[in-house]
Parts: C-alpha cells; structure tokens; sequence
C-alpha cells in the first residue's frame, strides 16, 4: 500500500484543528468531474467527524485532460496568499461546471481579490512552483488520478463515497 512520502505540514492548506487525531489528505484536481464529486462528500465527512478531523488539499492538475486545472490550481493559491484559499477551493468546485478565466476572474473579485494582479500572476507563473511541488510530492507517494485520498499516511485504495470514508476513517482511529 503506498503511503504519503510529505508529510503534512503548516504550509499545506488545512481545514479544521492543526492538531486533531484524524487527517484526510486529498490529492485533487479542480476541472476532475470526479473531484467535482468528492467535494460534497469531503464537506460531510469533515460535519461527520467535525473537530476529529483536519483536511488537507493538495494540488494533482492533470493537464493533458483537464486544460483549465492548472490555472485553477494557480487560481486558488494566489488566493491563499490572501488567505482565501478555502473560500476560493470551495467557489471553483461550486461552479466547476462553468471552469474558466472568465469565472476565476470574477470569483476573485468576489472575494474581494484584485483580478488584474490575479492576471499578473498567471502570466508571471508566480504560483506555479507551488502547485507544481504539490503535483510531485503526488507523484512521489504513488498518486496517479485523481482524487486520491490518504488516510492519515496510508493511501486510501478503496471507494471514497460518505460511508466507505466514514468506516475508513473510524478505522484507522480504532487503531490508533
């Protein structure tokens, strides 16, 4: 079973308590239709376990069949440097449907971020090595589609609907 070679860390974007006994790490890609998916039930597997969990979200783009995913990732880090990640990730997911310049431009603005130095940083690549060390710290722990959950840092192989994630989950803090 592979495991996760990079550790969670204070630089990485965590939901919930730094410190809480369970984490959920998810390598996604932001135009994945599959991610799409999974984002409802990540957000009701965090209700589920509440303060027991922390999310993580990691970068895993997959360029060749999903154009926008890059920009989208670059997107929601040029937010975290306005610690509006979250509200960015969630807001992609939300319109993945309509994945986009136009609507990155316009969810910045919603979140009152400023769209031409949003523009500045695409052109400039600014937040490409970001993303770019996510994709490989995926690639390093045996990523290979996307979503791909870990469990703590066990991979997590098997279907990742509410309740196969819930029982997971209580596993893995049965065994701890």
């Amino acid at each position: 079973m592979a495991t996760l070679k990079v550790p969670v860390t204070p630089e990485d974007h965590i939901q919930g308590d730094p410190d809480a006994e369970l984490t959920l790490v998810e390598y996604g890609d932001y135009e994945c239709p599959h991610c799409g998916r999974a984002y409802g039930i990540v957000k009701r597997v965090q209700k589920h376990f509440g303060r027991r969990l922390r999310f993580v979200f990691r970068n895993f783009p997959l360029t060749q069949i999903h154009p926008n995913a890059q920009t989208a990732a670059e997107t929601a880090e040029f937010a975290g440097a306005h610690g509006r990640f979250w509200e960015m990730h969630d807001r992609i997911y939300e319109n993945q449907d309509r994945l986009g310049l136009p609507l990155l431009f316009a969810l910045a603005e919603e979140l009152g971020l400023d769209p031409p130095r949003l523009r500045a940083a695409l052109t400039a690549g600014e937040f490409e090595p970001r993303v770019r060390r996510d994709f490989l710290s995926g690639v390093r722990s045996g990523v290979n589609g996307t979503p791909t959950f870990f469990l703590g840092e066990q991979r997590h192989d098997g279907p990742w609907e509410f309740d196969d994630l819930v029982r997971a989950l209580e596993g893995r803090r049965a065994l701890a």
